[in-house]
C-alpha cells in the first residue's frame, strides 16, 4: 500500500524536491491537488500518513531535524454511517446466501465480527473445529494498480490486539465444517492438489485468493436481492457486535472477539447501544432491591 501510494500519488509531485528543503507549504498544496482532483478525504490521508512515517525514519536516522508533517493539516474523515441487520433481516439474508459461493465466508463474517482482510487471509490450519475456536494471525493487503504478482500479500496485524482467538458459535462450525467438505471434493473432482492446513479457508476453486472487491461486490448484490439497501460488509462486524452488546455480552468480550486496541474504542464505537444496556442495568437493579425489600417485608409479616 505504502508503495502504491508513493509512486502514484506522491512522487510525481515531491520527487523534485531535495529532502532537505521540503515544506509543510509543499504538502499542504499536494493534499489541496489531490482532494480538488476527485480524491477521497480518507484517501489523502493515508497520503499523510505515508508521508508521516517516512519522514519519521528521515528524522530518526538524523536526515531530517524535525517532520513537517506534524505541521500540516489534513481533511477531515468524516464517520460513515452505521447500519446493522436485525435478527429478522439477518435469517432472510443467511436464506438468500445459501445459494451463492460466498455463503460460508459471509457466515463466518457475520458470527465472528472479522475484518474482510482477516477472512481473506484465513487459513485452515488458524481453525480448531474440534475446540471451536479460530486464531487471526494475519491479513491480506491489496495493492490496486500493483503487477499480478505483487497485487496481493499477507502481512501479520499491525496492532497486537488484532491477533486474537475467536471463539466459534456451534452454528458457525457446522458451516465451516461443511464448506471445507464441499470444497475438498470440487477439488478433487477438478484434479487440483488435496486440500491442506496451509490452504485458504475462503478461496477459488484452484485454492487462489479471493480479490477483496469481488466479494464486496457479492455482498452488495446480495444485500439487494434482500431488499437491504445500505447495508455494507463492514455493517456484518457491526451488527455481530451490536447484537452481541444487546444480549448483555460484556463489552470486554466484544472488544477482544472486534480486535479493537481497547475498550473505549468498542464503548465509542456502538455508543448508540449503550443506552439500551443502561436501561437493563437500572430495571435489573431495582429487581435485585425491590425483591430483596418484598422478600423482607413478607418475612417480617
Amino acid at each position: 500500500m505504502y508503495f502504491y501510494i508513493c509512486e502514484k500519488h506522491v512522487l510525481p509531485t515531491l520527487a523534485n524536491i531535495p529532502l532537505i528543503d521540503l515544506r509543510p507549504q509543499h504538502l499542504q498544496r499536494l493534499y489541496a491537488e489531490k482532494a480538488s482532483g476527485g480524491l477521497s478525504n480518507r484517501t489523502v490521508q493515508l497520503i499523510h500518513i505515508t508521508l508521516h512515517k517516512a519522514l519519521k525514519n528521515a528524522v530518526k536516522t538524523g536526515l531530517l531535524v524535525r517532520n513537517i508533517t506534524e505541521s500540516v493539516d489534513t481533511p477531515r474523515v468524516q464517520r460513515r454511517e452505521m447500519h446493522v441487520i436485525s435478527e429478522t433481516d439477518l435469517h432472510l439474508f443467511l436464506e438468500y446466501a445459501k445459494d451463492t459461493p460466498y455463503y460460508a465466508l459471509f457466515y463466518t463474517s457475520l458470527f465472528t465480527g472479522m475484518r474482510r482482510a482477516e477472512l481473506l487471509a484465513l487459513r485452515w490450519s488458524d481453525i480448531d473445529l474440534e475446540l471451536c475456536q479460530l486464531s487471526v494471525t494475519r491479513s491480506m493487503q491489496y495493492v490496486h494498480g500493483a503487477t499480478r504478482e505483487n497485487r496481493i500479500s499477507f502481512r501479520e496485524p499491525k496492532a497486537a490486539k488484532s491477533r486474537r482467538l475467536i471463539a466459534l458459535s456451534p452454528s458457525t462450525v457446522i458451516t465451516l465444517r461443511e464448506h471445507k467438505a464441499k470444497q475438498a471434493d470440487l477439488r478433487q473432482s477438478l484434479g487440483y492438489p488435496l486440500l491442506s492446513d496451509s490452504d485458504l479457508v475462503f478461496s477459488h476453486y484452484d485454492g487462489s485468493p479471493l480479490l477483496p472487491n469481488s466479494v464486496t461486490h457479492a455482498w452488495v448484490k446480495l444485500v439487494r436481492r434482500c431488499g437491504l439497501h445500505g447495508i455494507s460488509l463492514h455493517d456484518a462486524r457491526h451488527t455481530h457486535a451490536s447484537l452481541l452488546l444487546k444480549q448483555g455480552v460484556h463489552p470486554k468480550i466484544v472488544q477482544e472477539r472486534l480486535g479493537h486496541g481497547s475498550i473505549q474504542i468498542t464503548l465509542d464505537t456502538y455508543s448508540h447501544v449503550v443506552p439500551g444496556l443502561q436501561q437493563a442495568a437500572a430495571k435489573k437493579f431495582d429487581d435485585i432491591v425491590l425483591s430483596e425489600q418484598t422478600d423482607t417485608v413478607k418475612q417480617n409479616v
